[in-house]
Parts: C-alpha cells; structure tokens; sequence
C-alpha cells in the first residue's frame, strides 16, 4: 500500500498505456486458455509481460468498479454504488474531495487522456478529474454521440444500423431483452474503431512530449472500450467469425439452483436465459468472443502505433476489465446478485518494458492497478487500498501478499448487499437476504454445490466467515455489524459498536 514518493522517483519515468474493456470474461482470451486464437494481439502483449491468473474486481458492476479503479478505495469507502441508470436512492456522483489517481499523476507533471467509456457517475465526466477527453455518457455504446457521427461523415462510412437482431423471449411469449445483432457497418465503422482512431491520435499528440529526453513529458493514456457488454452489435464478419460447434460452454450451465437464494431463479427469469436452446447459447457465445476478436483488432492498431512512434520501450501497458459477464453460465445473463467466478474474476495483463514472460497465481484487485500507476509516476500511495504490481512483475521477492481476495455487492435494479471471501480453495459469501454460500473451489470449480450446511466443511465455513468478519472490521466496512450477530462469530472476537445509549447503562 506504499510506493516510492516523489523525491525518490527516478528522473525519466515511464509512459502509461491502460486499456479496459466492459465486462469481458477471462475464458475469452487465449492466454487464459481459450483455443480458438481469436485474440492475437492480447495475447502477444501477455507473452512480453505478466498475465494474473487470480485477478478480482472489487465489484462487479460498471459505476463503482470504475470509482474504485479512479480513486484507489473499495466501493463502500468512496460510496458510489451502483449504475445509476437502472438504481435509484443512490448517490450518483463521487463526494468531493475524494483522492484520485489522476491528481497524482498531474502533481507528479504527467499529461493525462482519457478515451472512450467513463461511468464514474452521471454527470462529471474525466475533464473534471483532469483528463484530456470527451464524455461519453452511460454503460453502453453511445452510437448518436455527435462526434462518432461526425466522424462517420468524415470518413465517408455508413450510418449505425443493427439488422438481425436478437432478443430473449419472455414466459409470456413476449418480446424481452435485446441481446446480439448485426450492425450494417464494415469494421473500420464501428464504434469501436472510432475509439481505437481517437487513441491513437492522442498516442501522436503526446508522443511529441514524451520524446524529448529527460526534458520530457511523460503521458498515462487510457482506452476504455464499451464492448463486449451486452447487447453484442457487431458486423458480420465477427458475428459469424467463431464456429459455434467449437464452443464449449461452462459446466455451470447445469446450475439447477438448489439450496442457493432464491434471487437467483428470479435473475434468470428477468433476463430469460432459459428460452434458448443449448445451440443457441453456443451461437451467442462465439458472437461473444467474436466481439472480443474485433476489440482485440482494434487493440492492435493501436499498439502498432505505439511501436511506430518508438514509444514500445518507454510504456507501460496494462490491460484489464471492470468486471465479467455470464453469458448463460449458471443460466444467468449480464451480471448481478450472484458472486461467481464469471463476473468477478477478471483479465489482467502488465507488460513492462524490457520485462519477460511471467504468470502470476497471487491474488490482485483491480485496486492493485491504482497503487501501480502511483508506483510508476513516483507518487505517494499510501492512501489507495491496494498493492503496486510492479514487484510482481518484475519478478522481485515479496513479502506478506494477499493469501484471498474480499470483494463486496450492493445491487443492481435494487438494493443487495452481499459480501465474498475467496482463498485458492474455497469461497465463502454472505447473504443477509438468504442462504449464505460456500464453494469447494477444488472439488467444485463450477461452483454448482452449495455446501454451506454439509456438517464436513462446518469447521471451514467457520474459518471463512471469523477471517471475513475480521477483514470488515479492519477496513471499516459496516457490514461486518450484521455479520458479527448474524454469525458463528465468537463473543470474545466480536467488536461491538457502542450506540448511543448504551452511555446511559449502569453497572
């Protein structure tokens, strides 16, 4: 949680390049194992750096892993909750005076771009935390923004327009949730290719600073894709670019629901997941990996810019997601009140210059990623709420890393809070509406079987919900309130609040 201050900085310090996609699964990529080499350029910048293998969102939802990500504090810290679009009664904007990464990095003289999806908030867009860039409003391609559709004119490219579509079907028989559907545009139309051209023209604009010497001035530069979110709307050369018969979908498609909470049947019944046919689900997901495939095409323009500029041995690139998505797995759709792999594992990738290869099992935040751009800058981390990456990447020894990962949920649509614990054998999660949650992650990777109530792992639930409970209190985190009664936690481990009448109470 501490880096280098400033006086200790060396004097030319690295460029940044961050890249993120929306809720973007791992099993997507093939340095993570995916084997229809659909995503070449990812998986050449993972081959000259370090791909995490245990990389977890804080949270998986768009607005407040995005608020973690920019201020370095977990969600109940910065208090920016949920999606404003499908919540009310949350707040809808960052508190004021909050820490962010980007005032670091601009006190330390570094120019700051921002491209493509913000959502940390409504209306505060990334020129109000210090970036040159444009606001693109809201969780979704923003295809009538003014500026994508001047620059539609400007190249002479087709409008935006979505052929085939494809949507859920509700119990009824109505029309539910638009899902996928052909755009008639060529690829160098789409939306994504419009973000990938304004970052590359930013990569041309800084690298002029950033050449000159030690005189020069150093850059962090971030790409946020919208995509692959849902609705995937893609032309049809990725629409039909992965052969659906070499789709293996999840075994959690077998999720039958039994002993879980009961939201979530009723997810999956909100989002129909069960109207379509297992075929269907193989033909959604290789759409799916299809849009990966476009981003990751577009990604690779724009790190052959960054070789053409000769700027390769001086940036840092890192990419990551905010979050996951199911896809069907555990018959579920987009992300929600349910605290799978799916949705809160993430990709993960820091390719230093001059650095080799490396895989790294540890477990890291994408808080880690806050601390990493401190670390890099030569600035003050002490107050972010995670580690820098750089030892690992560096393949540096390491004392007294994270042995599980603590994440936290506060609805979507509506008010949930759940909380999750994870080691590299079991996971624990609570659910003050329902059934807590416990998964053998070694015998049950799918995690299918809730075995919270089986007597043989009462001593490890046990164990799980004691080291969650302490976890809370030492953040600060007030769920730990409920946990402390609700729970197997001890009397004599319990850190009880004083109200304020118990001031009143005589012995």
């Amino acid at each position: 949680m501490t880096s280098p201050t400033p006086s200790s900085a060396p004097n030319k310090r690295q460029n940044m390049l961050f890249l993120m996609t929306d809720q973007q699964r791992i099993d997507t990529l093939g340095c993570y194992g995916n084997t229809s080499q659909h995503t070449p350029n990812l998986d050449r910048l993972a081959a000259r750096g370090t791909t995490f293998d245990r990389a977890y969102t804080p949270t998986a939802i768009c607005t407040p892993a995005r608020a973690s990500l920019l201020t370095g504090l977990q969600p109940f810290e910065h208090g920016l909750l949920a999606n404003y679009e499908w919540n009310s009664g949350h707040r809808e904007e960052l508190p004021d005076g909050l820490p962010t990464f980007s005032s670091a990095l601009i006190d330390q003289g570094y120019r700051l771009g921002h491209v493509g999806k913000w959502h940390v908030g409504k209306d505060r867009g990334p020129e109000h935390y210090g970036f040159e860039g444009i606001h693109l409003p809201g969780a979704l391609n923003v295809f009538d923004d003014p500026g994508y559709e001047d620059w539609l004119k400007a190249n002479d490219h087709p409008d935006f327009r979505i052929s085939s579509p494809v949507y859920t079907t509700r119990a009824d028989g109505s029309q539910g949730h638009l899902i996928a559907g052909v755009t008639d545009q060529p690829t160098e139309a789409t939306f994504e290719a419009f973000l990938a051209d304004q970052t590359i023209a930013k990569l041309r604009e800084f690298a002029a600073g950033a050449l000159q010497g030690e005189d020069g001035t150093p850059f962090f530069l971030s790409c946020h894709i919208f995509g692959p979110h849902l609705p995937y709307l893609i032309p049809q050369q990725w629409y039909d670019m992965v052969d659906p018969s070499t789709v293996e979908l999840p075994g959690s498609f077998a999720e039958t629901f039994q002993g879980k909470p009961l939201i979530q049947q009723a997810y999956a019944e909100y989002w129909s997941t069960d109207c379509f046919t297992v075929d269907e689900w193989k033909k959604l997901t290789a759409v799916y990996w299809g849009y990966v495939s476009m981003i990751d095409y577009e990604v690779g323009r724009i790190l052959a810019v960054l070789d053409e500029l000769g700027l390769t041995d001086s940036t840092a690139v890192m990419f990551t997601a905010d979050h996951g998505e199911f896809t069907g797995a555990h018959r579920l759709n987009d992300k929600g009140p349910a605290m799978y792999e799916d949705i809160y594992r993430i990709p993960a990738i820091l390719a230093l210059p001059g650095e080799i290869e490396r895989r790294e099992d540890r477990f890291i935040s994408l808080l880690d990623f806050t601390a990493t751009f401190h670390e890099i800058a030569g600035a003050d981390a002490s107050g972010v709420q995670g580690r820098s990456l750089l030892p690992l990447a560096t393949g540096a020894e390491v004392e007294g890393w994270r042995e599980d990962i603590l994440c936290e949920f506060h609805g979507h649509h509506f008010p949930y809070a759940q909380r999750m614990l994870r080691n590299k054998d079991v996971k624990y999660i609570a659910n003050p509406e329902g059934i807590d949650e416990f998964y053998d992650m070694v015998a049950d990777p799918d995690e299918l079987n809730n075995v919270i109530n089986v007597p043989i792992y009462r001593e490890r639930v046990s164990a799980m919900r004691r080291e969650m409970y302490r976890q809370l209190v030492e953040r600060g985190d007030k769920f730990a309130q409920w946990l402390a009664f609700a729970g197997d936690i001890p009397a004599n481990e319990r850190v009880r609040p004083v109200t304020a009448v118990e001031r009143f109470i005589t012995q």
